[in-house]
């Protein structure tokens, strides 16, 4: 499996990237194109590409932020799903980043909610915020009610989503 980062939006790539993005995630969890393509800009975003047998089966939009790194998203595209690649790209995430967090749907939400939740709980994850709210994505789009998990306990809680506020939803 190889992990490229995708430095422009330009790239081949963003297109299947940014479909599959904008059919998997609701309009409430994501960026519409424009801010989706500032994303390539932001100094603290990395956009990966995710490989394996040199094709592109998924990718990770991760923001590295003060003493950790902020998944906000991470996909494995429908066509490659259930082959436990989405484990083999934790794996990959717990070998170059040691503190991790993320935010999910909770986990009484629906089916794949609950799916989701226990994959992250398999892969090294645990909750730490259930009062979490994701900011809005932008007008007409409303402010969600999530769960954070990590892969370590932060000390000041507070402090690690008022970065996520100020930075990644600024």
């Amino acid at each position: 499996m190889e992990f490229l980062q995708i430095t422009s939006h330009d790239d081949y790539r963003v297109e299947q990237i940014f479909k599959s993005y904008s059919t998997t995630f609701p309009a409430e969890e994501r960026r519409e194109w424009p801010q989706f393509i500032k994303l390539f800009d932001h100094p603290n975003v990395k956009i990966i590409s995710v490989l394996n047998h040199s094709e592109n089966i998924g990718y990770l939009i991760i923001w590295e932020l003060t003493n950790y790194v902020f998944v906000e998203h991470f996909e494995v595209f429908a066509e490659f799903r259930n082959q436990k690649l989405g484990s083999h790209i934790t794996d990959y995430l717990f070998k170059n980043y040691p503190r991790i967090i993320l935010e999910i749907e909770p986990e009484d939400l629906n089916e794949d909610a609950k799916r989701r939740f226990s994959f992250y709980k398999r892969n090294g994850f645990n909750l730490i915020d259930e009062t979490y709210v994701q900011p809005s994505y932008g007008e007409g789009k409303k402010s969600l009610p999530l769960w954070l998990l990590a892969n370590y306990t932060p000390e000041n809680l507070k402090e690690v989503k008022d970065e996520i506020y100020d930075i990644v939803y600024h």
